[in-house]
């Protein structure tokens, strides 16, 4: 990670919500799910979310570096309907270590949906993928 991560740094990304990244859609085999209205779904905004938090990351970090996100702490407000454009801007707001916290703000051009914390730990790829395949063996058995 390099030195330039500090407090302040920001990202913003625009999306247009496709009808796939409405409520429905985030689990398709569930019943329930299928009587839920077709709006942009929590799941994919606080991915959303995440993803904007990535790009303010990535000119900091070191080769072979990535993130993982390790807290969500978010509201979502207000319903976005398919079409929509919604912009997330983000901040670091702290670097402690490898965390890094950013607080997170979704706006549809109409009114802000959603608003929180999230943070992200920095790790490295090449250790990280290891761990997991350590765990897919000692699952298999």
């Amino acid at each position: 990670m390099k030195s330039t991560l500090q407090p302040g740094i920001k990202a913003r990304y625009s999306y247009v919500v496709p009808v796939e990244k409405t409520v429905p859609h985030l689990f398709s085999d569930s019943p329930e799910m299928q009587d839920m209205p077709a709006v942009f779904a929590t799941g994919f905004m606080v991915a959303l979310m995440e993803l904007t938090c990535m790009h303010a990351l990535a000119p900091h970090l070191d080769e072979g570096e990535g993130s993982v996100g390790v807290h969500v702490d978010v509201s979502h407000d207000a319903a976005t309907p398919a079409g929509f454009t919604v912009t997330v801007e983000a901040e670091v707001t702290e670097v402690d270590g490898r965390r890094v916290w950013f607080q997170v703000m979704a706006h549809d051009g109409v009114e802000m949906i959603g608003e929180g914390y999230h943070a992200r730990f920095i790790v490295n790829r090449d250790k990280f993928d290891a761990k997991i395949a350590e765990k897919q063996a000692k699952a298999a058995g």
